[in-house]
């Protein structure tokens, strides 16, 4: 009797003991599991670092920047916690990331437009300085003629970079000719001899003018205009009955509708000369109305927003 009640006693010894084994054992097994350790992220770039610790359960948690020699501008310089830490799923490593050198060498902005060098600027946590602005031959709008410091100089990150930049070649002035007894297509020769734009055309009745005669114009015979000013004209235009035999031709187009306007560029080729015969901002919708004069060889050429969209022959 005394023999099998320590056999009983032995065997249930021996089950708390297994019993208490197998859950500590199975506590640490998922214990385990929870347990993650921290990977080197120092010298690697920001994603790298965001994608491995996602992969691992972990959090990231950018803390700020400072300039770094030795690492690369957008990669970690510092992490907490350490590479090789044991911590839990789920918690957040700190880093902080490099904004580069301190001073570094400064590209070269000349040539570059306006634009593309501010962007640059941007990029290298520098600052806009001053901007002067000049005529220049041979040169385009709003290109970089000149940059302080010079190209390639030290320059230390957020100091001001100083630019000079282009108003293109000096348009010419002069006193407006005279364009009012002048038919429309010997009007659109001077204006293309003198740099001038042909802007809108208007109609009026008189029966004393001859037809297509122009009347008036805006801006008047002898004001100042420079090159490229918008030339406005009123043309005379009989009754039907009155007219003498045609003399312009009357081009219509109509946008199609949508929300936004439309950058409309008819260009005429006419007699070897190729210019700007109207040149705006056109509503959807709208109907184009315009006078071509009636001269052998004449083409249009209409633009929306710098897509060639119809040829048309006279």
């Amino acid at each position: 009797m005394k023999s099998f009640l320590k056999i009983i006693i032995a065997s249930t010894v021996l089950f708390l003991i297994a019993t208490v084994s197998g859950y500590l054992t199975l506590t640490l097994l998922i214990k385990s599991e929870d347990i993650v350790v921290v990977p080197d992220l120092i010298g690697n770039d920001a994603i790298y670092a965001l994608e491995i610790l996602t992969d691992l359960g972990l959090n990231t948690k950018v803390k700020g920047s400072e300039y770094n020699a030795d690492i690369p501008k957008n990669h970690v310089v510092f992490q907490n916690p350490q590479s090789c830490s044991e911590i839990k799923k789920g918690r957040a490593v700190h880093i902080i990331l490099s904004k580069g050198p301190k001073t570094f060498l400064l590209p070269e902005l000349v040539g570059l437009d306006i634009r593309q060098a501010k962007i640059i600027i941007e990029e290298n946590d520098l600052k806009l300085g001053n901007i002067a602005k000049v005529h220049k031959e041979r040169t385009r709008l709003d290109e970089v003629i000149a940059q302080t410091p010079c190209p390639q100089g030290t320059v230390a990150r957020g100091s001001a970079v100083n630019l000079l930049v282009s108003l293109g070649h000096k348009l010419k002035a002069f006193a407006m000719p005279s364009l009012e007894g002048l038919t429309l297509d010997d009007v659109i020769l001077l204006l293309e001899r003198d740099r001038l734009i042909l802007g809108k055309i208007q109609s009026t009745f008189r029966k004393k003018d001859p037809d297509g005669m122009v009347v008036a114009q805006e801006p008047a015979d002898g004001y100042r205009v420079t090159e490229n000013t918008r030339v406005n004209l009123t043309i005379n235009r009989l009754a039907p009955k009155e007219r003498s035999p045609k003399k312009v031709y009357l081009f219509k187009y109509r946008l199609s509708n949508g929300f936004l306007k439309k950058h409309i560029k008819i260009v005429m080729n006419i007699r070897g000369f190729s210019y700007s015969f109207y040149d705006t901002f056109v509503k959807p919708g709208e109907e184009i109305r315009l006078l071509v004069p009636q001269i052998a060889d004449i083409t249009l050429l209409l633009y929306e927003d710098q897509e060639l969209i119809l040829k048309k022959v006279f």
